[in-house]
């Protein structure tokens, strides 16, 4: 998998989660407005649902903080192969030979750590669903 269809899969899983926050948004006031006209059942149902947007709210830190992990590894790894200069060489460096400098990831994890992706989860975002359902919704 390439940096680019990573980026894009991340993407598309935002724009998901923010269509899922619409959706939500819109029977919760539809919900709302029949539990204001005096709809017991509306009513419960409003309260239903801020239930289950408690609920997704919690899935999609869980998910944040396995994207997180999963690019704190990677990270490392490239951290591990940018200090270690001799490490695709084909025989270590000889006593005494000066030691290179670390260098910026290159490559799949330079690419991966530097993507739009890399960024955000570097950054601690999420998707924002969890956050967006509830102070939106209730």
């Amino acid at each position: 998998m390439d940096i680019q269809t990573i980026d894009q899969q991340y993407n598309q899983l935002q724009m998901q989660a923010q269509q899922t926050v619409a959706e939500l948004q819109s029977l919760a006031q539809k919900l709302q407005t029949a539990a204001q006209a005096g709809d017991q059942n509306a009513r419960e149902w409003y309260l239903d649902l801020k239930s289950i947007a408690l609920a997704i709210r919690a899935e999609q830190n869980q998910v944040s903080n396995l994207l997180q992990a999963l690019h704190g590894y990677v990270a490392g790894q490239a951290q591990q192969a940018a200090q270690s200069p001799w490490a695709n060489a084909p025989y270590p460096p000889q006593a005494g030979a000066p030691m290179g400098y670390p260098q910026q990831p290159s490559g799949i994890l330079g690419g991966f750590l530097n993507s739009g992706f890399g960024r955000a989860l570097e950054m601690g975002a999420g998707f924002g669903i969890g956050e967006d359902i509830i102070n939106k919704i209730f």
